[in-house]
């Protein structure tokens, strides 16, 4: 009978060759020694913030190649991509959720090993924050400069639901979800921390709370705006209503 300690099974595991293609050996290296570990959960955050950086490392991987086929109009190839980013955006959403399970006592103490650092110097967060301009200047040459259309053609004056239309939708729904991963985090902090402590870049609550406000592709949304303000312009912001109408023709 095996009598080796898990732990050290967990730290040191037998390599074949699926563990060998994945270098699993260096994958569980990423981690402190559980004997180091500050608190039983510790490693659980660690392991949370290190797969978040790696399906950000995916994201940005997936949206570079986006763009190349935004260059060559392949929208069906673009669509399915942006679609494999909104299902990482869900993820990296749905797992903040584990960090809930820790006590606020408890993320004191992990918070002690960071030193200085905090989320906000996430490398793979600051580079998706860095792409969005880049992505919006490629829709923008070959979805609609390029066949000669405006946002309010796509959406309202020409609209056709065609290949312009769904990218533009495919973009917007990125956004969507990356603003809810960042409303998330909001809440994990006020749940862990609290939004009115101070800590060394400033208070929580300033900092997630103007990035929660940003948006990646504001002609998008605003589009959205200028239709109910035009459309609304055509017949008043105050209506007949329905019933009364309905009443009065049953009478």
């Amino acid at each position: 009978m095996d009598k080796t300690p898990y732990h050290e099974k967990i730290e040191t595991p037998v390599m074949l060759d699926y563990g060998v293609y994945l270098q699993v050996d260096r994958l569980l290296a990423c981690q402190k020694p559980l004997a180091d570990m500050a608190n039983a959960d510790e490693l659980q955050f660690q392991i949370v913030h290190q797969v978040e950086e790696l399906w950000m490392k995916l994201m940005a991987y997936t949206l570079v190649e986006v763009m190349d086929h935004m260059e060559q109009r392949h929208t069906h190839r673009v669509v399915t991509l942006m679609g494999r980013v909104h299902q990482l955006m869900r993820m990296m959403t749905s797992q903040l959720s584990l960090l809930e399970t820790m006590s606020p006592r408890e993320y004191q103490e992990i918070r002690l090993q960071l030193g200085n650092g905090s989320g906000q110097e996430s490398p793979g967060f600051k580079l998706l924050l860095r792409m969005p301009g880049d992505i919006w200047q490629s829709f923008k040459t070959h979805y609609l400069d390029r066949p000669g259309l405006t946002v309010a053609d796509i959406y309202d004056n020409s609209y056709d639901h065609g290949d312009s239309y769904v990218v533009a939708e495919a973009l917007i729904e990125y956004d969507e979800l990356f603003q809810k991963f960042r409303a998330h985090h909001v809440y994990l902090i006020h749940r862990s921390i609290g939004l009115g402590s101070r800590s060394l870049k400033g208070r929580p609550v300033d900092l997630l709370q103007a990035g929660a406000r940003h948006r990646f592709f504001p002609e998008l949304w605003d589009i959205r705006c200028d239709m109910t303000d035009r459309w609304g312009s055509t017949y008043g912001v105050v209506r007949e209503s329905i019933s009364k109408t309905q009443e009065s023709e049953s009478t």
